[in-house]
């Protein structure tokens, strides 16, 4: 069996795409291999996670600048606690920031929006640090909840328009008598 030149070079090129093929994908599903440890990591106590996944953006105006690293529930107090890794550039976020869970279009993924408090010497605000909590927080609106209460009160004001309605209705009748 011949070995060609032309055969190799299709082969190294096979094992090529495949190598981005697999870089890709993992780029896009958010994972890396950097082992640094350059992020701090921050809690968050809500009342609802909704659908909130493990490596789930953290944004600050849409710019990413950490990920979910755990979520669970607090023994003691029976809430979700989400831990968040944020990059130890974005380290001057004040105790004072809000964390909500929001979510990406109609239907879309869910993440962790940052709005940033403002830091005041005099107020006794300080930044967060690691193993911090965030006090203040959003928790994710759940569309299926907000469906039931449209149509409990679509339903609720068509049954006290047809009451009103029908006791207008009656007293006249009882004026024509």
């Amino acid at each position: 069996m011949k070995f060609s030149k032309i055969e190799f070079a299709v082969g190294c090129f096979i094992v090529a795409a495949i190598f981005c093929g697999v870089m890709l994908a993992l780029k896009v599903a958010g994972l890396s291999f950097d082992f640094k440890d350059d992020s701090y990591r921050v809690y968050g106590y809500f009342d609802n996670v909704g659908s909130l996944k493990l490596r789930a953006p953290v944004k600050i105006g849409g710019v990413v600048i950490g990920r979910v690293s755990e979520i669970h529930v607090d023994p003691e107090k029976l809430v979700p606690v989400v831990e968040m890794e944020i990059q130890q550039k974005y380290n001057t976020l004040s105790s004072e920031s809000k964390a909500s869970i929001l979510t990406a279009g109609l239907i879309g993924e869910q993440y962790i929006g940052i709005t940033p408090g403002f830091y005041d010497e005099d107020m006794g605000t300080t930044y967060l640090q690691d193993g911090d909590r965030i006090n203040d927080t959003g928790s994710a609106i759940v569309l299926e909840d907000l469906i039931g209460k449209f149509l409990y009160s679509v339903n609720k004001s068509d049954s006290s328009s047809s009451e009103s309605g029908g006791v207008a209705q009656a007293a006249d009748a009882s004026n024509e008598q």
